[in-house]
């Protein structure tokens, strides 16, 4: 052992060590009076430290690092308020399924004194209620295996947020170093359902509905959905599992039309992978199949919720890996066509064009100059509602939206924790300008880091969803009014970049410059952008 490892410190400080001894090389947090001690080791062990601008911030990047790395997105924050504003992104996290761990202080006693700075009646709790599992470590070793556990659930289980606090007086004490990790070995799943088999071959018109969660393999996806002539869904999540390019079957990411009901409900054999099926895809109580359901899910209480049908607990890696070798030589006989397919997605997609008049020829506009391997974090604003139907993306996992929770301030915060995990990569944030200012202070980060992180924001002067909605439910509209500030002179304030693009092309070239910029750039869209 070096000097290093055996060296008795703060456990504050070992905590640090040891997250850095496993892998964690980026942490997103404020420090405080409270938590000082977890910042005494972040230098001294080699990670990098983000400074947000509000620990609801801090938790968004680290939930956008998380999207973009695949490894676990890790936030500091302090006792009471600290950990209380972190609980959106931590919500949010848990929602998505994205492996987020807080690392928090709490007071050492909170049962027989009152008034103590941060003081919460019951901390660990407020934690519980949107995390995984919420934990006190009131010692080192406890501390410990806590970290450990979190990081091991995160690889093997389905990811959502944990929470872990600490005393303030156990952070300052001597510790010992956290002991040496043991790895956790995944063994692959060496066979499948085999009486899945007949059911896949025989089916005329097979159809996937491929969520977040079939993420793993995307060629043997690919390959499998190909081989058995099916059609396809993909939920938001889902997004670019599937290539539209290559497959004349993919019905897109169009769950949420009514008429998708009806698709499905045309199909011989439904195989869903990885997705809850939830409200938030489907926009509707039922998926709309008749026949039997075959449901792929690491998931149990996913697979719960299944009545009928076939439930199979797989991860869904494994269970592409296995399908794929199984169907070798099989001749897909479809009666799906192409040509009624192509129809089909042509009709949702003037369909979205009508309910949001104006944004589809801006995301036609934008999707053309975007380089390869584009990262999209969208916040809930009627440009990103739009995007996600109608914008087809080639691979998967590079289109982040807060669909579960549904939280406003998502993009900004989780687009810098992107870009902090992809450096040179391009990054895209996409907001409303209603949401835009629920975390506008993190620009103060992103111009901190130098991030070349083109913000486009989508004004058009109001909630315009919520008042659309209350025009459709017969209400007059209510406060979807407010007033905005002067977007551009606000981000130039903070050292920023601003353009006010006043056409496609203009704002083709804005996202251009901006993907060049030393610092972030905020490009400015309305429906006054005139076509070329």
């Amino acid at each position: 052992m070096t000097a290093s490892n055996t060296t008795t410190r703060p456990l504050g400080a070992q905590i640090s060590h040891m997250l850095k001894s496993r892998g964690v090389d980026t942490i997103f947090g404020i420090p405080g009076v409270h938590n000082q001690e977890m910042y005494r080791g972040i230098e001294e062990a080699g990670i990098k430290h983000v400074l947000a601008r509000h620990e609801q911030g801090a938790g968004f990047m680290a939930d956008g690092y998380a999207r973009a790395s695949g490894k676990p997105g890790v936030a500091y924050v302090i006792t009471g308020p600290g950990l209380c504003n972190t609980m959106t992104p931590l919500g949010q996290a848990y929602s998505d399924s994205i492996p987020v761990l807080a690392i928090s202080s709490c007071l050492d006693e909170t049962a027989a004194t009152r008034g103590q700075l941060h003081q919460m009646l019951d901390q660990e709790a407020a934690g519980a209620t949107v995390c995984d599992w919420s934990h006190t470590a009131k010692n080192a070793e406890a501390a410990y295996h806590l970290v450990d556990r979190a990081l091991s659930e995160f690889q093997t289980q389905r990811p959502r947020s944990k929470h872990i606090q600490v005393p303030i007086a156990a952070l300052e004490g001597a510790a010992a170093p956290a002991p040496q990790e043991t790895p956790v070995i995944s063994i692959p799943a060496q066979s499948g359902p085999a009486d899945l088999l007949p059911i896949l071959t025989s089916a005329k018109r097979p159809l996937f509905v491929l969520g977040g969660g079939a993420r793993g393999d995307t060629e043997a996806v690919r390959e499998v959905v190909q081989r058995l002539g099916a059609a396809s869904f993909v939920t938001y999540a889902g997004r670019g599992l599937i290539d539209v390019q290559q497959d004349a079957l993919h019905f897109g990411a169009y769950l949420g039309r009514p008429e998708s009901a009806k698709v499905i409900a045309s199909a011989d054999c439904v195989i869903a992978v990885g997705t809850e099926l939830a409200e938030v895809d489907l926009w509707r109580t039922d998926l709309g199949n008749t026949c039997p359901l075959i449901r792929v899910d690491i998931d149990p209480e996913v697979l719960a919720q299944t009545t009928g049908g076939t439930k199979v607990q797989m991860n869904a890696t494994a269970f592409f890996q296995w399908l794929l070798p199984a169907l070798k030589g099989h001749g897909a006989n479809t009666s799906w066509n192409a040509d009624e397919i192509s129809k089909t997605r042509a009709r949702w997609r003037a369909e979205a064009d009508a309910e949001r008049p104006g944004i589809l020829p801006v995301c036609d506009a934008l999707r053309a100059v975007m380089p390869a391997d584009t990262m999209y974090y969208s916040d809930m604003t009627q440009f990103a509602y739009t995007g996600k139907e109608i914008w087809d993306m080639d691979r998967p996992g590079h289109w982040h939206h807060p669909t579960g929770f549904g939280t406003l301030g998502y993009g900004l915060p989780a687009g810098i924790g992107g870009a902090v995990a992809r450096p040179g990569l391009p990054t895209v944030v996409i907001a409303g300008d209603y949401g835009f200012q629920y975390t506008v202070q993190e620009l103060g980060a992103a111009v901190e880091l130098g991030l070349s992180l083109p913000i486009l924001l989508w004004d058009n002067g109001k909630l315009k969803e919520i008042e659309d909605s209350m025009v459709r439910a017969q209400i007059a509209p209510n406060s979807v009014i407010a007033h905005n500030p002067d977007f551009c002179a606000l981000a130039k304030a903070y050292g920023a970049y601003a353009k006010a693009p006043q056409s496609h092309s203009e704002l083709q070239q804005a996202v251009l410059d901006a993907f060049r910029a030393d610092k972030p750039t905020l490009i400015y869209m309305t429906n006054a952008m005139t076509t070329d």
